[in-house]
């Protein structure tokens, strides 16, 4: 792949390129929409990823190019970076790991590259192709520029500069795209930012299957309303409990504040919040604030004209959530017998909260869970964003053969699109290793 990459480079920009730049996708298998509300989530990196070959370049100019010709070539001048909130296009991707980086480093005079990038990593998947992309970009702008970061600071920049793009993140894809090592799933906490290895039995394959409906987490408003509600329970559950809930941010914070278990609170969702959505108008009179000081100091950009807001279903998904992450991390480690049955449960009840109280399914995703658990898997879940992208399964290894097998029948061969996007589809996949940087020789 490199070799065919350093051919496509020369044809392309004439010169050799000096230095290559890899970022992997990942799989969450556990911890779905809470990292942005401060709690650990449990992904690990997978074998596809973002390839990126560089040519630093005299001339103040970067130039990217894509292998897939349905991306277009893009140029900028490094000192006059724009990204466009409105079209997600690919190279606002690349454009965030360099603005970031130049941010970072206060770069003046940030030298110019000609970069050509392969990807391997289905867009739109929920697979964090878009992320690893950012990462990519951030590690070819520190490299071209000669400067060092660790892994951990690197993450944390490209988990900021993913936001001029104006998606809200949480921080758990670009992590792992930094952290991730071969062999092992990571815990990762936030707030410092902390890896730890957690070891996945054996006895079982984590198989991923792309839904073929393609969900831009940039381009939708799901994602970024998910957001809001959750910091609306936040200040909502602050404010009854008696917390400065101006200076509370997340629902991890409400429960650190008051010292009390994540079953503690999920009583005090119970007590304080109600199922029924709450309007904007409920929203101010609970806060004592009026709807001009809702808007301009706690709705985002994006969620200003949002009427209603669920902040019940929420809260209670990420607090559950939360829990079934360290359940799983607990399972893990200490081994019993049962342990692919207690995880697949765990695996299953995190996707009846995602599509029940999170409402981040699609009837594809719930098709396709239905099928993959059909067909022996123990346990089968959505994994990223949702409103689409892929399910992950857990298989024990004796039957991944025909598992893989009948879901390919089941699924994707019942449908002409899907069945032309079926050969990077499904496949089992094993915890990979995270960014690195090749050397020309």
């Amino acid at each position: 792949r490199l070799q065919k990459l350093k051919e496509t480079f020369i044809s392309k920009f004439g010169s050799a390129p000096k230095f290559y730049v890899r970022a992997p996708g990942r799989v969450n298998l556990i911890g779905e929409h809470i990292d942005y509300c401060g709690y650990a989530v449990l992904p690990m990196a997978i074998e596809q990823d973002i390839l990126i070959a560089v040519e630093p370049v005299k001339t103040q100019v970067v130039q990217l190019a894509n292998t897939n010709s349905s991306y277009l070539d893009f140029s900028t001048s490094v000192n006059n970076i724009q990204i466009n909130k409105t079209k997600p296009q690919w190279h606002n991707y690349f454009l965030c790991g360099l603005k970031g980086i130049q941010e970072h480093f206060g770069l003046n005079n940030p030298t110019g590259m000609n970069c050509l990038l392969d990807g391997t990593i289905p867009p739109s998947s929920g697979l964090s192709s878009s992320s690893a992309l950012v990462c990519c970009a951030g590690l070819v702008t520190l490299r071209a520029n000669g400067k060092t970061l660790s892994k951990v600071e690197l993450a944390e920049i490209c988990t900021k500069s993913e936001r001029y793009v104006g998606t809200e993140g949480g921080g758990m894809d670009q992590s792992i795209s930094f952290l991730a090592e071969e062999g092992t799933a990571k815990l990762i906490e936030f707030s410092p930012l902390k890896a730890t290895d957690v070891r996945l039995p054996s006895g079982a394959a984590f198989v991923i299957a792309n839904s073929c409906v393609e969900m831009n987490k940039a381009a939708t408003s799901h994602y970024n309303i998910r957001v809001m509600e959750c910091r609306l329970a936040t200040k909502l559950l602050s404010k009854s409990k008696g917390l400065d809930w101006e200076k509370t941010l997340r629902l991890h914070d409400v429960q650190t504040k008051l010292g009390v278990s994540l079953a503690e609170m999920l009583t005090i969702v119970e007590e304080v919040l109600h199922p029924e959505p709450y309007s904007t108008e409920e929203i101010c009179k609970c806060l004592g604030i009026s709807l001009e000081e809702l808007r301009s100091q706690i709705l985002s950009q994006n969620t200003q004209d949002v009427s209603t807001f669920k902040l019940y279903q929420r809260a209670k998904h990420v607090y559950s959530e939360a829990a079934r992450v360290l359940e799983f991390q607990k399972i893990c480690k200490e081994a019993p017998a049962n342990a692919l049955q207690l995880l697949g449960e765990l695996m299953n009840q995190s996707y009846i909260s995602c599509k029940e109280m999170y409402e981040c399914s699609c009837p594809e995703l719930d098709r396709l869970v239905d099928i993959c658990r059909q067909f022996g898997a123990i346990g089968s879940r959505l994994t990223g964003a949702g409103w689409g992208g892929c399910t992950v399964s857990m298989v024990p290894t004796d039957k991944l053969s025909t598992f893989l097998k009948n879901v390919k029948k089941a699924y994707y061969q019942t449908d002409v699109q899907r069945l032309a996007l079926e050969n990077n589809s499904l496949f089992a996949t094993k915890p990979g290793r995270g960014a690195l940087v090749f050397v020309e020789a």
